[in-house]
């Protein structure tokens, strides 16, 4: 068949062969170019997406702007005046504790400041942001393998969206709740001492709903604050301790990161409709060895946390007027919170931290109500001397175990 100039049909009214042969050749350009496109946009977009798993810039200033929202803000003055009665706090504090524990603790003053809301955030996200890039490569490396394309790259950029703004929003939450903290590096490669940090903003606002003096709850914070620099300053063991734990723990989450996500959406399910049968939504994400390993840590963290708040009670009682009123309005107010922060707090996780707090005080006291006070002491001699899991329910179990059975200064 002869084609023709113009684009004429053939004879029969047929199309010529020519047309179809350009537009085949047309759109196998067209697909060639699109296959290029998808290739260029799927390596740009895996380069985005290795980038990280959360955005460190956005949720700092997410998480601060949602902590300034909060009332009672203070000013770099009204901060630096502060400064000096936590300053007088802690000079009484110090010596009193030192006496009560047997232990000095140098320096503890001279590493404690007074901060802003957006100032105990900014120095958490550093601390976050330190845990997470531990992770990181290895996480990133399974969900999002070079030459994954451009829809698991997709992926992991969504999920960066939704998992900064997760953070941005609980560090912004919590950043209006937390008085006070003991900043410690754990997996720090320089095992430097920590430092106090006093949110005075929230301090005050607390006082306040409190109905209580701010100078004796200021000394009564720093008294449960200080006694955490005790527990790790005091007993150089506890910080590798927990560090090799916490290593393990990350390790474990990074190994199995391709189900993590569908089990964490079906967790939080259940967790939204009650469904816990005793057991915390994050344990469902667990294996049998993670969730032994988290109890363990759970444990300890909560000896940590209990010992804090038996001491902060106990030695001020000779040392922060009217401490009994202070206490008592203080935990009345844990233990009453609304709908919206108890589920907050529950799908967050930081509903452990509130238990542990409970359990934890519990058991130091059932001690040192069995014991005396000095038995507190063989807590403190080694890991062997930590309770279990079990033990912190049980602290007769410990006595039994640490105080009646174990040689005094056992290593393990």
């Amino acid at each position: 068949m002869t084609s023709r100039p113009g684009g004429t049909r053939g004879a029969g009214g047929r199309r010529p062969d020519w047309v179809g042969d350009r537009r085949w050749q047309a759109g196998f350009l067209v697909g060639s170019a699109l296959g290029v496109v998808a290739t260029v946009l799927g390596r740009r977009a895996e380069r985005s997406a290795r980038r990280g798993l959360v955005d460190w810039d956005a949720v700092e200033r997410l998480a601060v702007a949602r902590a300034a929202g909060a009332p009672g803000q203070l000013s770099p003055l009204e901060l630096r005046a502060a400064d000096a009665a936590y300053r007088d706090a802690m000079a009484v504090v110090v010596p009193r504790l030192a006496a009560a524990l047997g232990k000095p603790l140098p320096g503890v003053v001279e590493r404690a400041a007074v901060v802003d809301r957006a100032g105990w955030v900014r120095a958490n996200v550093t601390t976050f942001r330190a845990l997470i890039s531990r992770i990181e490569g290895e996480l990133l490396a399974q969900v999002v393998p070079p030459g994954g394309g451009l829809a698991s790259a997709t992926m992991v950029i969504a999920n960066r969206w939704v998992t900064t703004r997760q953070l941005g929003f609980l560090l912004g939450f919590m950043g209006t709740r937390v008085l006070g903290q003991y900043d410690l590096a754990l997996l720090s490669a320089e095992a430097e001492d920590g430092r106090l940090l006093f949110v005075e903003e929230n301090i005050r606002a607390t006082a306040r709903s409190l109905d209580v003096p701010i100078g004796p709850f200021r000394t009564w914070i720093a008294l449960h604050e200080t006694t955490h620099a005790f527990e790790f300053e005091g007993h150089p063991w506890l910080r590798p301790y927990l560090a090799e734990r916490l290593e393990r723990q990350l390790a474990m989450v990074s190994g199995s990161a391709s189900t993590l996500g569908q089990d964490t959406l079906r967790a939080l399910g259940r967790a939204l409709r009650g469904e816990s049968a005793g057991e915390h939504w994050m344990e469902r994400l667990m294996s049998d060895g993670q969730r032994a390993l988290f109890r363990e840590t759970q444990a300890v963290m909560s000896l940590l946390e209990g010992f804090s708040d038996y001491v902060m009670d106990e030695v001020g009682k000779g040392l922060v007027p009217d401490v009994e009123r202070i206490s008592a309005r203080f935990h009345e107010r844990r233990e009453h919170r609304s709908g919206f922060e108890r589920a907050v707090l529950r799908l967050t996780g930081m509903d452990l931290k509130l238990e542990q707090y409970k359990r934890g005080e519990r058991f130091v006291r059932a001690v040192a109500e069995s014991r005396g006070r000095a038995a507190l002491d063989r807590i403190w001699e080694s890991p062997a001397t930590l309770p279990t899991a079990e033990e912190i329910e049980a602290p007769a179990a410990w006595i039994d175990r640490v105080l009646d059975r174990l040689p005094a200064r056992a290593t393990r």
